[in-house]
């Protein structure tokens, strides 16, 4: 069974105008398709990245085996543990970063190398490091034969980044360390931004931050889920998931998210660094919030999930919810988890859920209906199947659903997806759980 998300987009082939000739390759198509269905409507505005994102052959920088998802909207396995981001995850951040054609970029984690490729006909150079040698000679070798003339790449800790090519307009971070790098810092120059995730292993903030007076001005924009950032970063990370154990994070919705700080367009005065030339409110939020970058939404933000699309924390009589509304067929509503989950020290779980549904029709695709959903990974992030309960259909009151699972052996980590997944109408979830029956 296919990703119950349609946050997945079918691949095409044949003719069509993309800015590439469709005749020599098929995927324009398809890449046109995931600008204007999955990218646009998701909030990217920045026409020059969307440009970009229908411009650069993603199906290059996927292994073969996973080239027939290349342009779905998900992350994909590219070897070593390791994963290439999602379309839109790299189109958003492209877009946050506020790339112009006279930057230098310092890419952390050069992974597939999609994203520098992405980056490359925006700026003038991008650098980019890689921890894990294969990826890079891989990543080096696709950005070669494809042209990529202004990226340079190097095999190293992306913790320590380049010093000798520092200082950089721009800093982009595609893996999530627990905390900042003060190298990273260092080599940033005064009044350039750098876009990085960060916090514990599956519970992470992505924020823009710009440098001022050589301190951060930090700008939390959403809950975000990114491989961890390996080397000196993931030696010294002091909270680690507990995978014998595996438990949903504000399954019941109840905890709010701290959307107060994700609107807050600027620090106040108070808490602005203090230098000889101190920078005002304005300036801060001028640097912050460059023309043309997307403003997080945060209704959408609900606390411990991430990648949510027409999703809000709804609260009735008291009693918190998630509630997914659509009126558009196959367009995405949505939100996930995820989770560490050993399948050598858990055998069996109980995955549950209460859920509600209001005028629940069938969207445009076979599996396009609400369902709570869990899919499985292995140590190399390699699918190992998903589950499904549900799916749900017309209209119903709230009704507990629960089913005991067996846990694949293989199994390091898994995430969990709740939504609508391109249906119309309205369902509410509450009380979404996994209780560890075995081992």
């Amino acid at each position: 069974m296919s990703e119950p998300s349609r946050i997945i987009l079918a691949q095409s082939s044949g003719s069509g105008e993309s800015g590439t000739n469709s005749s020599s390759d098929p995927y324009a198509l398809a890449r046109r398709r995931l600008v204007d269905t999955r990218i646009r409507t998701a909030g990217v505005k920045n026409e020059r990245v969307l440009w970009s994102i229908a411009e650069t052959p993603r199906h290059e920088f996927v292994p073969a085996s996973v080239r027939d998802k290349a342009y779905f909207d998900m992350a994909l396995p590219i070897g070593a543990a390791q994963t290439i981001s999602s379309p839109f995850i790299v189109a958003s951040m492209t877009e946050t970063l506020d790339p112009q054609p006279t930057d230098r970029v310092l890419e952390i984690g050069t992974g597939s190398g999609y994203q520098a490729a992405v980056l490359s006909p925006l700026v003038a150079d991008v650098y980019s490091i890689e921890i894990v040698e294969s990826l890079g000679l891989t990543a080096r070798a696709a950005l070669d034969r494809l042209g990529y003339e202004n990226v340079h790449t190097r095999i190293g800790d992306g913790f320590l980044g380049w010093p000798e090519e520092a200082p950089f307009d721009k800093i982009i971070v595609t893996c999530s360390p627990e905390s900042v790098p003060v190298p990273l810092v260092e080599q940033l120059r005064e009044g350039g931004s750098m876009i990085i995730p960060v916090g514990e292993r599956y519970q992470q903030t992505l924020y823009r931050m710009v440098k001022r007076d050589g301190e951060l001005i930090r700008q939390p924009l959403r809950p975000t889920l990114f491989v961890p950032m390996t080397g000196t970063a993931e030696s010294g990370r002091k909270t680690l998931p507990d995978p014998a154990n595996p438990v949903i994070v504000n399954g019941d919705f109840e905890e709010e998210s701290e959307s107060s700080e994700l609107t807050e367009s600027a620090p106040t005065e108070s808490e602005l660094p203090i230098g000889n030339d101190p920078v005002g409110v304005d300036a801060i939020r001028d640097a912050l919030e460059p023309l043309g970058t997307p403003t997080p939404n945060p209704s959408e933000f609900i606390e411990g999930w991430y990648y949510g699309r027409q999703v809000a924390r709804f609260v009735e009589e008291g009693n918190a919810m998630a509630r997914f509304e659509n009126v558009t067929p196959g367009l995405g509503s949505h939100l996930l988890q995820g989770i560490a989950i050993d399948g050598s020290k858990v055998s069996t779980i109980r995955l549950s859920a209460r859920v509600r549904t209001h005028n629940v029709a069938k969207g445009p695709d076979a599996d396009a209906l609400p369902m709570l959903a869990i899919s499985y990974y292995d140590g190399n992030r390699r699918d190992l199947g998903m589950i499904t309960l549900g799916p749900y259909r017309g209209t119903r009151d709230w009704k507990k659903d629960s089913r005991i699972l067996r846990v694949p052996p293989a199994a390091k980590e898994a995430i969990i997806r709740i939504g609508l997944f391109g249906a119309t109408g309205r369902v509410d979830f509450d009380d979404v759980k996994i209780e560890k029956m075995g081992r």
